[in-house]
């Protein structure tokens, strides 16, 4: 939730001297929402490296045990290959270009691949000179209905026609996978139920023995007016109905998370530059690294960072302009912060561990928000404890 204001107790006051915005990084809720996945949820999961690919984000990943990744492009590809090269890649990017699809698997050992279509069926075994080693992964076009955001209008074979994709991929691949996306920032659990029903039904039709079940992505964060049920529901959903498909012991099942485990663990500090009226223009913005807070209008939990200074105990609602020249870096909100904010606060904006970093542009010749600072406090908001409003009384930092 928004509360306000905190107290900001650094041990280099100089890091909020610097014109440029930069991120807090949480390592322990890292390890915490990863430790969480890992003990309530019987799936194999392959992190969504385009969530955020920071590397540090990247080898606590793997260092709690986490070693296989979803990888939608080749850059992804190297950088994983680079840091860990014994980790396991699934290319599900569902329409690859010849080049990435050639180099991944021969310069790089991805056999896993995605696919919606016959065209980008052949695509693949005529770059991987037919190999006989592949792993092929159809996605289903699922309704996303419980989604905050859409993704079945670009991706997905028809389920009418998937069973004979799946028969066509079957003659060809090492081992047969189905997968499909419920939409990202999913609401209910009963997306994925549906979409398992779905894909069951696409099975029977088919009459191919499959060896991967992957439910994607589409686990959700918190944010204010947004709060999902408990993630354990979606586990239990998922759970409950992967048990009724037929064979599902003979298959492995896989997810994609990526916001749900990344979210929470990175803050962005921003300073404002002016202010008129209920309007904050801030030196971050919608082409740096809060594009969520503009084009979906996502509303993040925001803290005004005050050291002496008192400030009002009266909230006000604001919106936020970013520092380029374009009308459209605009983030309406509404943002509650201390009603007497002003030109050369600072104000942390919370769960910006997800598509923050990974979606910044340098427009207008704007930095990029690169610094990061390690710190061990807690999160605005949280998906896992009890207590999901944290008075978040101080913020400490641990390494730079």
């Amino acid at each position: 939730m928004n509360s306000g204001k905190t107290t900001l107790e650094v041990i280099d006051s100089s890091e909020l001297l610097s014109p440029r915005p930069f991120f807090v990084f949480r390592p322990h809720t890292l390890e915490k929402s990863i430790s969480f996945f890992k003990q309530n949820f019987n799936a194999t999961n392959l992190y969504a490296v385009k969530t955020n690919p920071d590397v540090a984000v990247l080898n606590h990943m793997y260092d709690s045990g986490i070693n296989s990744f979803d990888v939608a492009s080749l850059d992804e590809i190297e950088l994983i290959h680079g840091l860990f090269p014994d980790a396991k890649m699934f290319f599900m990017h569902p329409v690859k270009s010849r080049d990435a699809i050639k180099e991944a698997y021969f310069t790089y050992g991805v056999r896993d691949f995605s696919l919606d279509s016959k065209d980008e069926l052949k695509k693949i075994l005529k770059e991987t000179n037919n190999a006989k080693d592949l792993n092929l992964h159809v996605r289903l076009s699922i309704p996303n209905n419980f989604a905050e955001m859409a993704l079945s209008e670009k991706f997905g074979e028809n389920l009418q026609k998937a069973p004979d994709l799946l028969a066509k991929v079957a003659a060809y691949a090492q081992k047969v996978g189905i997968c499909f996306h419920v939409g990202s920032q999913c609401m209910h659990p009963n997306a994925y139920k549906i979409a398992i029903r779905m894909a069951g039904e696409v099975i029977e039709q088919s009459g191919i023995k499959i060896d991967y079940f992957n439910v994607g992505g589409g686990f959700p964060s918190i944010y204010p007016g947004m709060i999902p049920p408990d993630m354990k529901g979606y586990f239990e959903a998922i759970h409950q109905e992967f048990a009724r498909l037929k064979n599902h012991e003979n298959m492995q099942l896989l997810a994609e998370p990526g916001r749900a485990l990344v979210a929470e663990c990175m803050s962005l500090i921003v300073r404002v530059d002016l202010r008129k009226g209920r309007n904050l223009y801030i030196n971050d913005g919608t082409y740096g690294s809060l594009f969520d807070a503009g084009i979906p209008n996502f509303i993040f939990p925001v803290k005004l960072l005050c050291n002496d200074k008192v400030y009002s105990s009266d909230l006000a609602s604001f919106s936020f302009y970013g520092p380029t020249c374009d009308s459209m870096d605009f983030m309406k909100g509404p943002f509650y912060l201390p009603s007497d904010t002003e030109e050369g606060d600072y104000i942390e904006i919370g769960q910006m561990g997800a598509y923050g970093r990974t979606m910044a542009t340098r427009f207008n010749g704007f930095s990029v928000a690169d610094d990061m600072t390690y710190v061990y406090d807690e999160p605005l908001m949280t998906m896992y404890s009890e207590n999901q409003n944290y008075s978040h009384e101080s913020f400490e930092v641990i390494a730079a």
